[in-house]
Order: C-alpha cells, then sequence, then structure tokens
C-alpha cells in the first residue's frame, strides 16, 4: 500500500468558534496542526502518495504543507466546489489515485486520533480478499457512533447507524473512520453528487454480496469532533498516551513551544501545550489546556481543560474550566468561566462579568 485518501472537508461546526478562521484538520493539537499527526502516521506505514480532499477552508492546506516533501510524501489537493458527502469525496479524488484495480488505498477521516496498527489493517484487508476493510473499535455505549456487528471471521454483517432502542444494540463495535478500500471500488461510488460512505456506499456494497472485512484495534481511539475531545487529544499527544512521530518535542506533563514565553513560577501540568509567541504569566497554572500562538495568561490567572485561541488573552486571575475561547477574544480579569461556555472570537468579557462565586 502505497496511496491514501484523508477527508478533510468537513466545516467542523461542532468545533466553533475553533474553526471559524481554521479548517478542523489545522487546528493544532500537540503544537502542531492535527492533520500532521495523521500524515505522519501515514507515512510511517509506508504510505508515499496522499490526496488531500478539502473544501471549507480549502485554500489553508497547500501553503501550509506544499507538496508534502518535509514529511516524506507526496500530497495533492483537490477541492470539491460543493461538499459531496465521506463517499462523494472519496469519488471526487479517484482520478489523482495511480493503484491498479486490485491494489489496496488507504482512506482516513480527518478528525479521527488513534493509535491503529495501519500495517496490520492493509495485511487484513490482504489476507481476507475484502473489497473494503474497516477500522473498528470497541466503546461502552455505542448509541452515538455506527454499530458494525461481525461473524467470527471478521466479516461484516450489517451496519447500524445510531441504535437508540436496547435491542438495536447488538454489538459494541463501531465504525471508527479509516479503511482500507480495493481500488475498482471506489470507482464504483456514484460521482457527482453527495454519498455517504456510512449510510450508502458500506451498506449498499454489503446488500450486493461484497466482502467487507472488520478488523478490531482498540488500542487509542478519540472522536475530535468536540473542543473538550480536542482538547483531551491534545494533552494526551503531549502525554505519550496517544501515539504520534509529529509531537515537536519530548512527551511530558508539558509542550512549551521554542518561542513561547513561562514565568518560572507559573505551573503547567497534564499535557499542556504553549504555541508559539504565547505568554504565562507569573503565578498562572495551566493543566490539560492548548493554549494556541501569540495568546497570553495573565498573573494567578487559572486554566484547566479549556482551548485558548490565537492570540486570545485571559486576564489575571481568571478561572477557566472547560472552557473554548475564540481567536483574538479578551476575558477580562477575575471572570469565572465554566464547562462547555464558547467565547466567541474577537470577543470581550469585561472584568468581573461572569462569575459563579461571590467576589469577595
Amino acid at each position: 500500500m502505497t496511496e491514501a485518501i484523508l477527508l478533510v472537508g468537513g466545516k467542523g461546526t461542532r468545533l466553533r468558534p475553533l474553526t471559524v478562521h481554521t479548517p478542523k484538520p489545522m487546528v493544532p493539537a500537540a503544537g502542531v496542526p492535527f492533520l500532521t499527526h495523521q500524515l505522519a502516521r501515514a507515512r510511517a506505514a509506508g504510505v508515499e502518495h496522499v490526496v488531500l480532499a478539502t473544501s471549507y477552508l480549502a485554500e489553508v492546506f497547500e501553503p501550509y504543507f506544499g507538496d508534502g516533501s518535509a514529511l516524506g510524501l507526496h500530497i495533492e489537493y483537490v477541492t470539491e466546489e460543493e461538499p459531496l458527502g465521506t463517499g462523494g469525496a472519496v469519488r471526487n479524488v479517484a482520478s489523482r489515485l495511480h493503484s491498479g484495480p486490485d491494489e489496496p488505498v488507504l482512506v482516513f477521516n480527518g478528525d479521527i486520533l488513534t493509535g491503529l496498527d495501519i500495517r496490520a489493517l492493509v495485511r487484513t484487508h490482504e489476507t481476507s480478499g475484502a473489497d473494503v476493510s474497516l477500522h473498528l473499535t470497541q466503546v461502552s455505549d455505542p448509541r452515538a457512533y455506527g454499530l458494525v456487528p461481525t461473524d467470527g471471521t471478521g466479516r461484516v454483517l450489517a451496519f447500524l447507524e445510531k441504535p437508540q432502542k436496547p435491542e438495536e444494540i447488538v454489538t459494541d463495535q463501531i465504525n471508527a473512520g479509516a479503511y482500507v478500500f480495493r481500488r475498482s471500488v471506489i470507482d464504483t461510488i456514484p460521482a457527482g453528487r453527495v454519498v455517504s460512505v456510512e449510510r450508502e456506499t458500506f451498506p449498499g456494497l454489503l446488500a450486493a454480496g461484497a466482502h467487507l472485512q472488520g478488523m478490531v484495534d482498540s488500542t487509542y481511539w478519540l472522536d475530535l469532533g468536540t473542543p473538550a475531545a480536542f482538547v483531551r487529544g491534545s494533552a494526551d499527544l503531549v502525554l505519550g498516551r496517544a501515539p504520534s512521530p509529529a509531537v515537536p518535542g519530548r512527551c511530558g506533563d508539558r509542550l512549551v513551544l521554542p518561542t513561547a514565553r513561562v514565568a518560572p513560577d507559573a505551573k503547567l501540568e497534564g499535557g499542556t501545550v504553549v504555541g508559539e509567541g504565547a505568554f504565562v504569566a507569573e503565578g498562572a497554572r495551566v493543566f490539560g489546556s492548548t493554549i494556541l500562538p501569540g495568546a497570553v495568561i495573565e498573573p494567578g490567572a487559572v486554566v484547566t481543560d479549556s482551548l485558548i485561541g490565537t492570540r486570545a488573552r485571559v486576564g489575571e486571575r481568571a478561572v477557566l474550566t472547560g472552557a473554548v475561547i475564540g481567536d483574538g477574544a479578551v476575558v477580562g480579569a477575575r471572570n469565572e468561566l465554566r464547562e462547555g461556555v464558547r467565547v466567541w472570537c474577537d470577543a470581550r468579557i469585561p472584568a468581573g462579568a461572569v462569575r459563579f462565586s461571590s467576589d469577595q
């Protein structure tokens, strides 16, 4: 296997305001755009040629990655004029592939952080003679995902989208968003219209008698679709819980990028990242959080499990827990922001305006 398609066209609506100015795969995780980790892991598994299926803010990708040579890859870019769904995006880039009809092509969703053994998935595909092979992972509550029951040999039996009733939950195996396609199968996907591999392509292939093979690999898997998950994924990369050859530094409690500044008595723990040009002032405490480039954490602020956008500012003695602060926003001194709050890009919160405790 030498080719891969990465699906990076989504708008990332669940991640807003992080994705107002930046496509989801380009939001930094552990100091580099998340897509960098996926590309580096693909290269480590033997991939040489990658086609990026882009749509939303498509103009951002090529200036950053260029031809891919810095990562040891040859990268091409195909932009959808209108979003085509996961299957439509795969079909839309088919003309850029070089593989023969029976050769394997790797397909990744652009928002999954995983420790998948890519080579093992390809071996499973080849030894089983499958038309499509799917990475499956096991979760404790599968209701938010697509269930994929298999027989004793791993052959896929059905696709059950987001079951809600107890009797519908027949397995804890879910579609984990990485696939190996026989090249000829990609050409059977309808061109020029919206197609979902999960709801149309895979069930259709199964109904037509195609061989779909599942491989369960539950080492590490996280859907980075929500701000809380994205922050956790970045921290896990820094801590070494999630594997990536692209982390720009040693794994540990903190990752401070070269031009960032951190006061000697500031405390950084839990996989915190401080991006290029950012500043963490004296007495500040930051745990499990991502501070994007140019952001400022003022003296005595406490930031936990949060993401602070590019050039944003967190005021003196502010307390943030599970918060997302958009690019250029300012959180004034002594504010308290709790789980789930999203402050939009360039917003201004005056000092002491939002609190959950007394101001005394």
